[in-house]
């Protein structure tokens, strides 16, 4: 039996009750489930990559604890932005107070506030456009198309950023998962810097809309994956809600029922870390149980909602799955 570190002594020691007891039960979970044979989709919603989940998200990708990630097209392009332009950084603790005229001054500044930090539009956006264009283009006038996370292992795995490196490569999620080959899921990711510039050079007609993948063709590529990956059974990891969470969950109901494939497995563990109420029809926050009712999980399947700041929760669950 591997020995567990002090941050995984001291969550068993202490970690007994409510929220805390969940944490625990859930990395557990998901331990039973690598050590049968199964494999963990992780999606990451809200602005995990900011808060610097690389540090030990990276690791658990190296060590084969992650086998497929869903993530926004923000967390996809926040990991690389952070590589290159960390130092550029702004910590604004007092963000709570801030006047509209401050948030103004952030924006002539070019700094773009996620809660307390500030990301350097000229560092971070304008540094990676210049790149990942040229990748873009050479991928169309080649008439090759890809997918957002595939051009970003192009553009990872190239070099073109090392110059520009500002944090260990090995704090880099991206770089691991790249360095993998990792199957990425990037539901909506127009809705994100990058997409957003991609979309602009379709408005002006220098590429075409085409040359990337659609969210489409990202469902049907999870199909096939989950049906090739399912025989010991596949577990889903969800931090935060949203559309990270929603949208690959759907792939089992879609396969079982719209594609009558009713020898598909359910999803085999099921974990949600999230703050958001179930009261107000809100699916982010639904409780594992009503997944049950849309043939995403099944009656057995190993359920749990730890409510609570992903931020605090995932490094220590990890933490715990990485034997610190």
């Amino acid at each position: 039996m591997t020995t567990k570190g002090p941050i995984s002594d001291f969550i068993q020691k202490y970690y007994l009750h409510f929220n805390a007891a969940a944490l625990v039960d859930a990395a557990k979970g998901y331990e039973d489930q690598l050590n049968g044979g199964a494999k963990m989709l992780v999606s990451l919603a809200g602005a995990m990559s900011t808060a610097e989940l690389g540090k030990i998200f990276a690791e658990m990708i190296r060590q084969d604890k992650v086998h497929i990630i869903s993530c926004t097209g923000a967390n996809l392009e926040e990991d690389i932005m952070n590589l290159v332009a960390h130092s550029h950084y702004e910590r604004v603790p007092n963000y709570r107070d801030l006047t509209p005229q401050e948030e103004w001054d952030l924006l002539e500044k070019g700094l773009n506030r996620v809660t307390d930090t500030c990301i350097p539009e000229e560092e971070a956006f304008r540094r990676l456009q210049k790149h990942i264009h040229k990748i873009w283009k050479d991928a169309e006038d080649n008439g090759e198309r890809y997918f957002p996370h595939e051009f970003m292992y192009k553009m990872l795995l190239s070099g073109v950023l090392e110059e520009y490196y500002e944090i260990d490569l090995k704090n880099s999620w991206m770089y691991a998962a790249a360095e993998k080959n990792l199957p990425i899921v990037v539901p909506g990711w127009e809705d994100s810097t990058m997409g957003n510039i991609f979309a602009s050079y379709v408005l002006k007609g220098e590429l075409k809309a085409s040359t990337m993948k659609s969210g489409i063709e990202y469902m049907t590529f999870l199909a096939d994956w989950y049906t090739d990956n399912s025989k010991n059974g596949i577990g889903f990891f969800q931090i935060g809600g949203g559309i990270a969470g929603d949208f690959p969950i759907c792939v089992v109901p879609m396969l079982y029922q719209d594609m009558e494939r009713t020898d598909t497995p359910f999803w085999s563990y099921f974990c949600q870390i999230s703050d958001s109420t179930t009261s107000y029809g809100s699916y982010s926050g639904a409780v594992p149980n009503e997944k049950i009712t849309w043939g995403k999980l099944d009656i057995h399947t190993p359920k749990f909602i730890i409510e609570s700041d992903a931020t605090i929760v995932a490094p220590l669950i990890f933490a715990y799955l990485l034997d610190m």
